[in-house]
């Protein structure tokens, strides 16, 4: 079965979202809203998560999708709670950190299982690669957020980093 219309735009859609994570990441350690590239993942990831819900075949992706959503909404929105002052920061870099994980999991999963076309690398949800690949990523999340963590810590009292 081919992709739909909703298919390309929900694809096509939350696709730059993946390198602007990665550069954010790689550029200051988490995804940081109030940059030019934090805006446009935040813009692309609704996107992608919206569009999810008129094409999921399956539950286990609207609720994806919704803890995505939870999740993109809550890191974008903290700052500007008052009762955060605290700790907005280190709630802001795990909740960004969870919504690249839920980008990567089903997008790690749908590539592996549609590519190559008409010969793709997994055709079994428990083929030992695509759980390989999860794992990965669920390892990179549970090693990366206490360092992401370690290095807020220690920024508090380093005077002219970026802010999200």
């Amino acid at each position: 079965m081919g992709i739909s219309p909703l298919g390309w735009l929900h694809t096509l859609g939350s696709l730059p979202a993946i390198p602007l994570a990665a550069y954010m990441l790689v550029k200051h350690g988490r995804v940081v809203p109030g940059t030019q590239a934090g805006r446009a993942y935040f813009w692309f990831m609704l996107l992608g998560v919206l569009t999810v819900y008129p094409i999921a075949h399956q539950p286990i992706s609207s609720i994806i999708a919704t803890i995505t959503l939870v999740m993109l909404l809550l890191g974008y929105g903290i700052a500007r709670w008052r009762t955060a002052k605290r700790f907005w920061k280190y709630v802001q870099t795990i909740s960004l950190s969870i919504s690249v994980f839920l980008l990567m999991v089903p997008t790690v999963s749908e590539s592996l299982r549609r590519l190559p076309v008409g010969h793709p690398l997994v055709t079994d949800l428990k083929d030992p690669l695509l759980l390989g690949a999860q794992g990965a990523l669920f390892l990179a999340l549970i090693v990366g957020i206490p360092l992401q963590m370690r290095a807020l810590y220690k920024q508090q009292a380093l005077p002219g980093k970026v802010d999200g």
